[in-house]
Order: structure tokens, then C-alpha cells, then sequence
């Protein structure tokens, strides 16, 4: 009598899920081509405690920008940075990659100095949040798609 009764309830209570529509959240599907022809407009901010080479000065550091990914694992930025109260206008280029969790990595070459960001693809495809990984800065970044290119 008692196993019929719980199986009842196990019954009512698979039902009711399926009613109210209560599923397992579906895996994200991300991939380098995810992030292909956006341009996101980004700012980061944050500060150097430590020199990686010898005339990149310690302090606070911010950069604007806007960040372009090919969608082939190429990436390309045009921004301006404040370094420490030093302000100036630059461009680099660098590498990506995207996992199918909707993480993933990427590398910003410019100046002589190479960067490097963790990140994550926020849920809809419009934005992503990093942080650098390098020694030395304690650097986050966040980015907003501007707009996607028309052939």
C-alpha cells in the first residue's frame, strides 16, 4: 500500500514538472564562430602593481575601446588607455579561442607587450566579461556588441 502511494506522488510530482514546464537547463553551444563579425565596444579598469616591462609605469590603468573578432581566432582593437595618468590612443591584434561552455581566452599584442584574458560570453551573445591573467595586473574588462558587419 505505502510503494503505491508513493509511486502516486512521484507520478503527480513528474507530471506537475512537466506541466510547469521545469526542465534541466540546456548546455550552452558557443564557439569561436560565436563571436564572429562583432565589433564590442569595451572599457577596462584596473591597475598595474607590477611593471611586466620596464616603461609600463604601476598605478591605475584604464583602457576604452572597440574589440573585433573575425570569427577564425583573430582578434583586432583600436583604444585609447590611461596608464598611470598617462593617456594616449593605440591599436593591437591578437588571438582567440572560445569553448563550448561560452568561456574562453584571448591575447592583446601591442606595443611590445602581450596581454592575456580569461573570459565568458554573456547568455545572449551580446556581451562578454574577462579579466587579465598576466602577473603584475588586476584588470577587468567588459564588453557590448556594437553592431554586426553587412557584406
Amino acid at each position: 500500500m505505502k510503494l503505491s502511494i508513493i509511486a502516486k506522488a512521484l507520478t503527480i510530482a513528474a507530471g506537475g514538472a512537466f506541466v510547469l514546464g521545469i526542465t534541466p537547463a540546456a548546455k550552452a553551444a558557443c564557439s569561436d564562430v560565436t563571436l564572429a563579425s562583432h565589433h564590442f565596444a569595451y572599457t577596462s579598469t584596473g591597475a598595474l602593481v607590477a611593471a611586466p616591462i620596464p616603461p609600463v609605469a604601476w598605478g591605475p590603468y584604464a583602457e576604452v575601446g572597440v574589440q573585433h573578432f573575425n570569427g577564425n581566432g583573430s582578434v583586432t582593437f583600436i583604444f585609447s588607455t590611461s596608464q598611470n595618468g598617462n593617456v594616449g590612443p593605440g591599436t593591437a591584434t591578437g588571438t582567440y579561442s572560445v569553448n563550448d561552455d561560452c568561456t574562453g581566452e584571448f591575447t592583446e599584442t601591442g606595443g611590445g607587450i602581450t596581454s592575456h584574458f580569461n573570459f565568458v560570453i554573456d547568455a545572449d551573445g551580446t556581451g562578454f566579461q574577462a579579466i587579465c591573467q598576466d602577473s603584475g595586473a588586476v584588470i577587468t574588462r567588459t564588453g557590448r556588441r556594437q553592431f554586426v558587419e553587412r557584406d
